[in-house]
């Protein structure tokens, strides 16, 4: 596609520049200097000014680092261009043309490893003394000296200090995956009751759960069987995770500088990362780099993310669950959604979310409404004050005043609302707490005068430990998002799960993410060169987006009569 651009006859000339003999080190640096402004300006949009200051400024760099930087700086804007961008390139412009036909070979190639490596070393002996043969952009260089099968791993986890907990969840997900997940029973997919039952700690509560169930909907064998599982979950599975006995080295991130537990995992002979958690660490190896490869623990924001070519992003991204509602309601062919959201810059991040993913399939403008504290909530039912199907629109180029950092949630914002739009409301997505659903769905049902009620849709936060029959009872009806190890993907390895994370829903699917994570570092190359790559995970169905982003599908259920289903 590129090439027939290199060969298209237009003239474009390089920007001369003066022999680099002949310069002073001043005048080298204030050229080097004039160079960088121009691609700071830039604030990354690429465009072949941009690629003409890199090639430009390229051989004055005597340091590595910044040669390197270079290199990889004109690479990442080059992978970024339409070809429609890279366009005018005359017979002359040699460097320019090398690096547009370097990126068609990695373009048509990325997917078959040794012919991608041939087409490189052709490339290689046709341009002998171009800058990327000597110095290769570090994608490609991975790319020539993959993590292989076996990769040597370590470890990045806080395990002292507050986030101690998180950590420990994560890393007994991770050791767990490397000696086998335990197989589904086989019996699973006729098991009929809630996939919370499994957290209680004595049989005798769990029987009286089973009874409760059975006695409401008729469903015997509900009441003699102890497996707690989802009903009719036969559709899920989660996959088994890869073999790999090199040991692996955890290390506690708590107050250490990330930088140099990067070049020890190096100096030990580790050749990938799995970590860190905290968002500002991964922020720090997105600046600096790393020498070796990192499968990130968590998310940048979306105007942070730069793509790597040796770093990849996964966690339990809430932003992935809004996503995975628009597309469930747009599936089932609702037209109108609102979504119900906390009144704190959490809450505008998921709608934003929700937004993106509704409008990118073709849907209309969404409109939003924010809920207080449980006792606001609590103070409206008891007034009679009902939830009414109103909002108003979700404004997608706004800037929030405040951002939640690692799961923490933060003032309201103080920007100006639109004016309030009404409309046929038919889908409602609720991200909410179990006690401020609890309260939220009859605040909806009170407001609603009509027999057509709109579908309602929550997101995994409402789901929680100890949800008894009752409570399902009074959820009738509501579907919502979970991860496949709390959904009955295996009950067997939730039983496992349950031993060790003390019936913490939340630690629950950090277990799961640390299974996954195992799973992911163990197919690494694959995530680096593969666009389509998937994997039936634990936290759920995984794929690759761009900068190398891991996606997570989750599987939705339906509270039915007392038990909890996958949703049709």
């Amino acid at each position: 596609m590129l090439s027939a651009v290199v060969l298209s006859g237009c003239q474009l000339k390089e920007a001369n520049k003066a022999p680099i003999t002949s310069m002073t080190p001043e005048a080298a640096n204030a050229e080097i200097s004039r160079y960088q402004s121009i691609i700071d300006n830039a604030q990354g949009k690429p465009s072949i000014e941009m690629l003409r200051a890199y090639i430009n400024q390229e051989p004055l760099l005597t340091e590595p680092t910044a040669h390197q930087a270079n290199i990889d700086g004109l690479w990442l804007m080059l992978t970024q261009m339409t070809p429609d961008q890279v366009q005018g390139i005359g017979a002359d412009e040699n460097t320019l043309a090398g690096w547009v036909d370097l990126l068609d070979i990695y373009l048509n190639n990325r997917d078959d490893h040794e012919t991608l490596m041939a087409g490189i070393n052709d490339w290689k002996l046709r341009y002998a003394n171009h800058p990327a043969s000597k110095t290769l952009p570090s994608q490609l260089t991975q790319v020539q000296t993959p993590i292989g099968k076996n990769p040597r791993i370590a470890l990045f986890l806080p395990l002292s200090g507050q986030g101690k907990v998180f950590g420990e969840a994560i890393q007994q997900g991770f050791m767990d995956a490397q000696k086998g997940l335990p197989q589904a029973p086989i019996s699973q997919a006729q098991v009929t009751s809630s996939p919370e039952a499994t957290t209680n700690s004595s049989s005798d509560i769990l029987d009286q759960i089973y009874a409760e169930v059975a006695a409401t909907t008729g469903n015997t064998a509900a009441a003699n069987n102890n497996e707690g599982e989802v009903a009719n979950t036969a559709s899920l599975n989660i996959a088994a995770t890869p073999t790999n006995t090199q040991p692996v080295k955890v290390f506690d991130t708590t107050g250490k500088q990330i930088p140099q537990l990067l070049q020890q995992a190096q100096n030990e002979g580790f050749n990938l990362v799995v970590g860190p958690l905290l968002k500002a660490d991964v922020q720090t190896i997105a600046q600096i780099g790393s020498p070796i490869s990192v499968l990130a623990l968590n998310e940048l924001d979306s105007d942070k993310l730069q793509p790597r070519a040796n770093l990849c992003y996964f966690s339990l991204s809430p932003e992935d669950e809004a996503k995975n509602a628009a597309a469930q309601m747009m599936a089932e062919g609702k037209s109108s959604p609102l979504i119900l959201i906390p009144s704190n810059a959490y809450g505008e991040r998921i709608a934003k979310a929700f937004a993106q993913e509704w409008q990118s399939k073709g849907g209309s403008t969404v409109l939003k409404q924010s809920f207080g504290s449980v006792a606001s909530l609590k103070e409206s039912i008891n007034h009679g004050a009902g939830i009414r199907m109103t909002g108003t629109p979700v404004i997608m180029n706004t800037a929030l005043a405040a951002k939640s950092i690692d799961g923490q949630d933060y003032p309201t914002l103080t920007q100006p609302e639109p004016s309030e739009s009404t409309g046929s409301i038919d889908a409602v997505y609720i991200v909410a707490t179990r006690d401020e659903l609890t309260l939220i769905k009859p605040m909806i049902e009170m407001a609603i005068s009509t027999r057509q009620r709109p579908a309602l849709y929550a997101s995994s936060r409402s789901n929680q430990a100890g949800n008894g029959a009752d409570y399902r009872f009074e959820m009738e009806g509501v579907k919502f998002s979970e991860i496949p190890l709390l959904a009955g993907a295996n009950n067997n390895l939730r039983k496992q799960a349950q031993q060790k994370v003390n019936n913490d829903y939340s630690l629950f699917r950090l277990y799961a993410m640390g299974i996954d994570a195992w799973s992911l570092a163990n197919n690494y190359d694959q995530l680096q060169q593969n666009s389509q790559f998937h994997l039936q995970g634990a936290s759920g169905s995984l794929s690759v987006k761009e900068n190398c982003v891991i996606y997570r599908d989750l599987p939705w259920l339906q509270f039915n009569q007392g038990q909890i289903k996958l949703a049709k």
